[in-house]
């Protein structure tokens, strides 16, 4: 049965303290979902320093952080590598089962799961983790099973605002 979107207040912070992984998309979530491309082939995206420092901070708490992307791309690789991001998973459209996959790797249930994502491919895992996310430009079939839809939009913060649940939930 599909989860129907909910404000933070309704997301318990039980189910907060209990995420141990958090694990989103890329384009459309850690940027605005725009990919330029310039005349040599090179590629850039814009990438907030919000979200970035809600990264560092969730891994210097101890939390897992993992990128999936449906497409490879240098530009998320540089900015993964910047960050010390984990677990960089590229070129996968099934989203659902490379997070299953990376969660029992880590040996984590999908109530220790948080995903973020914003598009028809990345609904099957906001759905199934713990606590799903979709930023508030997504597909309809992202907000539709997401558990909370930040106020912040994707690119500008959005991921930030998760991360700031999550550390909330383990007190000072």
């Amino acid at each position: 049965m599909a989860k129907s979107p909910r404000t933070k207040s309704r997301v318990s912070p039980a189910r907060w303290a209990a995420i141990r992984l958090f694990a989103m998309d890329v384009d459309g979530v850690l940027t605005d979902g725009t990919v330029e491309i310039h005349s040599d082939g090179t590629e850039s995206k814009q990438f907030s320093i919000l979200d970035g420092m809600g990264l560092v901070r969730l891994h210097k708490a101890g939390l897992a952080v993992a990128w999936i992307s449906g497409r490879p791309s240098e530009a998320t690789s540089a900015r993964a590598a910047e960050l010390k991001v984990p677990h960089v998973i590229q070129g996968r459209t099934d989203k659902l089962m490379a997070l299953q996959e990376l969660a029992s790797q880590l040996g984590l249930a999908a109530s220790q799961v948080c995903y973020m994502g914003d598009d028809d491919i990345d609904a099957p895992a906001i759905n199934w983790a713990g606590i799903g996310v979709a930023p508030s430009g997504s597909m309809p079939a992202a907000l539709k099973v997401a558990d909370l839809v930040p106020r912040r939009a994707a690119g500008l913060g959005a991921v930030r605002e998760v991360c700031e649940h999550i550390l909330a939930s383990r007190g000072p």
